[in-house]
């Protein structure tokens, strides 16, 4: 009974740990604002990498900088009042995950140094200038990377050698998504497939436009992932799976949701990474001059549970190179 207990007590404070605040530093250390739309509790692995990240840089959490946590919980909304209360706490640097999340904390300070550690797409978002020189007071890392949606697609038609029609699903009305979904359709030509475009805005648009797809003979759904399908992503499963679509996407959370498989940035790789951003910017360095980076560290998640469902057989090509699989 004891070591359930202890069990217990350890998951809880592994999961909750990202919901406080670290204790008072010493006077002058510096302070560092964590503005965050969805839940902390959805991805505790990436606020661990964050904090792992300024343990590598050498502080010392509590004692030498301090961390303040700030989650709309999924609403955005909240976001400006949340970004204007680490504003008004006057923090030293402010970490923003997320497009949604970084926007909000450029409205409400252009001052305070800002670091993106998830952004989609920070220059077509006009959040920065460009990459190489962001401009203003936000740098740090993009979602974005050229190669991405091609090489989700060569796996998903290595996955289902008979692929010929793919079905993307997609949010227009978050502008970062806009990339990704024209990505994804030069990919498609490159690759000879067909691919048809289906437009979800809200919850109430998902059934539809999977059954939407299911209807136009798509062999496969692919998602142009954003911070409102990631909320409803047991959803987008669920329905994929009725519809007996295989589903690839571009975070983990989708393949453990029920999808097929996701390839796609590492999020806790990149906290881990806007660590040095801050830690660069606290001895000086200026926003403006430190160029945006993109990922460099990617994971292929397969749902081998997901794929006996379908009655699939994931090619042993695919799985040697799973960094991850469900069963």
């Amino acid at each position: 009974m004891r070591r359930v207990l202890a069990a217990a007590l350890l998951v809880a404070l592994l999961v909750g740990a990202p919901f406080l605040s670290i204790a008072q530093p010493a006077p002058g250390s510096p302070r560092v604002g964590v503005l965050v739309l969805a839940p902390l509790a959805s991805r505790p692995q990436q606020w661990e990498a964050l904090r792992q990240g300024f343990r590598e840089q050498g502080y010392v959490l509590g004692q030498t900088i301090a961390l303040e946590f700030r989650s709309a919980d999924g609403k955005v909304d909240r976001l400006a009042e949340l970004a204007a209360e680490l504003v008004d706490a006057h923090m030293d640097v402010i970490v923003a995950s997320g497009t949604e999340a970084t926007q909000a904390a450029q409205k409400a300070t252009r001052i305070i140094p800002i670091v993106m550690s998830n952004t989609g797409d920070p220059v077509g978002a006009g959040i920065v200038a460009s990459l190489a020189r962001p401009g203003g007071n936000v740098t740090g890392l993009s979602l974005v990377s050229t190669e991405l949606s091609a090489k989700r697609l060569e796996l998903l038609k290595e996955t289902l050698p008979g692929l010929t029609r793919a079905a993307l699903l997609w949010n227009p009305g978050n502008a970062s998504v806009g990339l990704k979904a024209k990505e994804t359709a030069l990919a498609a030509r490159l690759l000879g497939l067909q691919l048809q475009l289906f437009e979800a805005r809200a919850p109430a648009d998902l059934g539809a436009q999977i059954a939407a797809a299911a209807r136009a003979r798509a062999d496969a759904l692919i998602t142009a992932d954003d911070q409102f399908l990631s909320r409803e992503r047991g959803k987008v499963a669920g329905f994929a799976l009725a519809h007996r679509l295989p589903l690839m996407s571009e975070f983990r959370e989708f393949a453990e949701a029920g999808g097929l498989c996701s390839y796609g940035p590492s999020l806790p790789d990149l906290a881990r990474r806007a660590a040095g951003y801050v830690h660069r910017i606290l001895k000086g360095a200026k926003p403006a001059e430190l160029p945006v980076e993109q990922p460099t560290k990617f994971e292929l998640i397969v749902n081998l549970k997901t794929a006996k469902t379908l009655g699939l057989t994931i090619p042993p090509s695919v799985l040697v190179r799973a960094d991850e699989t469900i069963q």
